[in-house]
């Protein structure tokens, strides 16, 4: 297991009995920033506190299946910051809620599920054809789709529901992910670009306006055959990962898993 995945797990565990123990959660809690009870580093300890044994195990199952995957692909530095961002940006939508009074302001917020939906975005878009089996659903289900399906039920269930679950901090960690994600994959982008002496070089000669219908084809054929090879290689090694754990990549493999996260 890498190494920040299991210290956040085992943090949530003795955080959890600490507080079956001397009920801290009252302290560590996120409250509203209009009442007295609100304190700054509540957005940061709310995320170590759950309400029963049914809540951390749910959000532990999900950090273990998911965020052990992206803290291999990512890193433990950079997993670790999406982490905390995902976690303390839906704590914030979550005091927005209350402050547009769609939430009561005297309720507290406690539990990582803000920033375990975050990873569950993160594994959706770093591997949105990757087939899932969740249950009761009989048959496997793409990762794109089920996060679709999930953000979906959280938009209706935080509209609707009364029900005491923090729909609007799930839905916070998940915007401040796609966020982070995108601002990611951007800045990467722009470090792919050439701007050396190709950049300033004059073209030896112009270049031809007339493409025809059967180079537009080869190239389409191509392009189509590469991204097929590199979603196929994905795959086997993904599986690999499944059967035998990360380490049993080669470093290209490893690089190539790298590299995918990154589209």
């Amino acid at each position: 297991m890498p190494p920040v995945v299991k210290s956040l797990l085992i943090a949530n565990v003795v955080a959890y009995l600490i507080d079956s123990l001397l009920h801290i959660s009252p302290m560590f809690a996120l409250y509203y920033w209009g009442t007295d009870a609100f304190m700054p580093y509540q957005l940061v300890t709310y995320m170590f506190m759950h309400g029963n044994f049914a809540h951390i195990f749910f959000n532990m199952f999900a950090l273990w299946m998911f965020g052990r995957i992206m803290e291999q692909v990512w890193g433990g530095q950079r997993f670790l910051m999406y982490y905390m961002i995902c976690g303390i940006g839906a704590g914030l939508i979550q005091e927005m809620g209350q402050m547009a009074g769609l939430i009561s302001p005297y309720s507290m917020t406690i539990g990582a599920s803000g920033a375990v939906y975050g990873i569950l975005l993160a594994f959706g878009m770093t591997f949105p054809n990757e087939r899932l089996f969740i249950i009761p659903i009989p048959f496997p289900i793409k990762a794109k789709w089920f996060i679709c399906i999930y953000v979906a039920i959280e938009i209706l269930e935080g509209m609707s529901a009364s029900d005491g679950v923090a729909h609007f901090a799930h839905l916070g960690g998940m915007f401040f992910g796609l966020v982070l994600i995108l601002f990611w994959r951007n800045a990467a982008r722009c470090r792919n670009i050439n701007f050396g002496k190709n950049f300033w070089r004059k073209p030896d000669s112009q270049p031809s306006m007339h493409v025809s219908y059967n180079d537009n084809y080869t190239k389409d054929y191509e392009y189509n055959s590469r991204k097929k090879a590199r979603n196929d290689e994905i795959d086997r090694i993904l599986d690999k990962v499944r059967q035998g754990g990360y380490e049993s990549l080669t470093e290209s493999e490893k690089q190539t898993l790298f590299d995918a996260s990154g589209r």
